[in-house]
């Protein structure tokens, strides 16, 4: 949009919203008239704007429409800018603009909403991508961490800028800090080695907090361990209600042979919160065993880990 462009509309804005901003009420028609050097029709769409960004509010009565707050706290240049750039962050003031930001001080020091407004990257008339951060990272607040949970129905809710394409964005930008963050964190530790069901629980609730964060489904998944019994790598095998015929040996010891691995720890989680082993627990970890010992793989524990805490149903069987 020219500049020439953008100051005809604004000026169309100002003398539009001059007589609306001095009455406690009006209706269309009144302002029509008032504005006779307007299109009408631009008169109606600037009123619609107002009212679907919550400035005004229609009465039944006769069409009549009245501001929702004080006309005083009402800042016209404000809404004229976010009506005329709420889509073109590039527009703003440079020092404003999320990326820019980034670039000169750091992600580290940008807000939740602005890193947010990065990953969504464009907005919608009338509602730019930071306005859109602002509304996703006040809907979570303190509860950022369910955020990974949404689907992409509950964040189009909050914003319909949250397209498909800005969905997978925002949550490929969780999954890759999530991963960034633990591989920063084993770098941090000392080699982890699995000797014990204390050491199976501690790494499998570290490893596998996502499981508890979401708590959308099921998963179950192995960590293969090298002849020292650290870890060599994880991978899943199965999402859904777990049975015997999802984890079928074949496809959880092909992993574990491809790694080379001297033994595995099985884990999955209950999304109901409760940690006690299921008959169908008990069933799929017999299975792994007896065919861990046909070849050669040892089935050291097998972890549950759900939002209570976690358990080792290694420790539930020396139990009973």
């Amino acid at each position: 949009m020219s500049n020439f462009t953008v100051q005809k509309r604004r000026q169309k804005l100002k003398r539009v919203l001059e007589p609306i901003q001095i009455r406690e009420q009006f209706t269309a028609k009144q302002i029509k008239e008032i504005c006779f050097d307007v299109a009408p029709a631009f008169v109606t769409r600037t009123i619609q704007q107002l009212v679907e960004d919550r400035v005004v509010e229609v009465y039944e009565t006769e069409g009549v429409i009245k501001w929702r707050d004080e006309p005083s706290e009402f800042v016209a240049d404000h809404w004229i800018d976010r009506r005329i750039h709420g889509t073109q962050i590039t527009q703003s003031p440079e020092q404003e603009r999320p990326r820019e930001r980034l670039l000169k001080i750091g992600a580290a020091q940008l807000r939740t909403a602005e890193l947010i407004a990065i990953l969504v990257r464009t907005g919608r008339q009338g509602e730019s991508a930071l306005q859109v951060g602002e509304r996703i990272a006040n809907r979570f607040g303190n509860q950022l961490g369910s955020l990974p949970g949404q689907g992409p129905a509950e964040l189009k809710r909050l914003s319909t800028a949250v397209s498909e394409p800005a969905y997978c964005q925002i949550m490929a930008g969780i999954e890759l800090g999530r991963r960034v963050a633990a591989a920063t964190q084993d770098a941090s530790h000392e080699k982890v080695r699995i000797t014990g069901s204390a050491e199976a629980i501690d790494y499998c609730r570290r490893e596998f907090s996502r499981l508890v964060q979401d708590r959308q489904q099921e998963e179950f998944h192995i960590v293969t361990l090298d002849t020292k019994h650290q870890p060599i790598a994880t991978h899943q095998i199965s999402v859904g209600t777990l049975d015997a015929s999802l984890v079928h040996p074949r496809e959880v010891f092909r992993p574990a042979i491809r790694d080379a691995a001297a033994a595995i720890v099985i884990v999955h989680n209950h999304p109901s919160g409760d940690p006690t082993p299921s008959r169908e627990d008990r069933k799929v970890m017999q299975v792994l065993t007896d065919a861990g010992e046909l070849i050669g793989i040892k089935l050291l524990d097998s972890i549950i880990v759900a939002a209570n805490r976690c358990i080792s149903m290694r420790e539930c069987k020396q139990d009973q």
